[in-house]
């Protein structure tokens, strides 16, 4: 899809590492100038020499005030790619105040607050967007100690409809990618266990595990003109897990 975003700028959060970094890779790989939001910048320094010319390196917390004040103020925001978020792995009876705070202050306030920040930009441009929200299988289904990720995610999924619609009229599109669990530096540990690798794959019909480059694929779909006419979707990308 090299040269479909030419001269439209995008912005990814939680781009340091992971699905984030393949997505920004993914959109300065099409054309777009993207802006790269992280937490570290030594994450955001290897990601800028990666692709010369077309990062632009914003170093935030996106649960803080003045990312959405900084997103706002962009004269130009064609694609915001709302990823950053986390998880903590708890049964459900072990959930503790601060794990359940910190995931609905991050995977759903602050989702919401730079999801918000970019229609504004957007609507002051005169219109016209894609928004995609970085969602999860378990946004549609259930999964053993993720009841408050689960939560987050199935929140997201429903803001992702209804922003389609207030946003609708402003030709501001808005959908959701829904992953299975992807092979990323935080979950990399978790795969060099045989069980856990063996217990993945039982659980995804085309049986390989997705890389950050699978997720990113789909993103790159949604910020696109082929997709011009999609809104208030969610493209699960699970390898049929969810199809089980």
């Amino acid at each position: 899809m090299s040269g479909v975003l030419d001269g439209r700028t995008a912005l990814v959060t939680g781009a340091g590492k992971g699905i984030g970094r393949a997505c920004a890779l993914a959109l300065a790989g099409a054309g777009a100038r993207v802006i790269a939001v992280s937490r570290t910048p030594a994450d955001l320094e290897a990601l800028a020499a990666e692709a010369p010319g077309a990062i632009e390196p914003w170093i935030e917390d996106v649960t803080g005030d003045a990312l959405p004040s900084r997103i706002k103020a962009l004269p130009r925001l064609d694609v915001l790619v709302n990823n950053a978020g986390t998880n903590r792995l708890q049964y459900v009876l072990d959930v503790d105040d601060a794990t359940l705070d910190m995931l609905i202050a991050l995977n759903i306030r602050a989702a919401f607050k730079v999801a918000q920040a970019a229609a504004a930009a957007m609507v002051a441009q005169g219109g016209g967007g894609s928004i995609v929200n970085i969602s999860s299988q378990v946004g549609h289904v259930g999964g053993p100690r993720r009841t408050v990720y689960s939560m987050t995610k199935h929140a997201i999924e429903g803001m992702t409809k209804s922003m389609a619609i207030d946003l609708a009229p402003h030709a501001i599109r808005v959908n959701a990618v829904a992953p299975t669990v992807v092979e990323t530096p935080m979950t990399a540990p978790f795969f060099k266990d045989p069980a856990y690798r063996e217990a993945a794959l039982a659980s995804i019909p085309l049986k390989e595990v997705l890389q950050p480059e699978d997720v990113a694929g789909a993103v790159l779909y949604l910020a696109s003109p082929a997709a011009r006419l999609v809104t208030g979707s969610s493209l699960r990308v699970d390898g049929g897990a969810t199809a089980m």
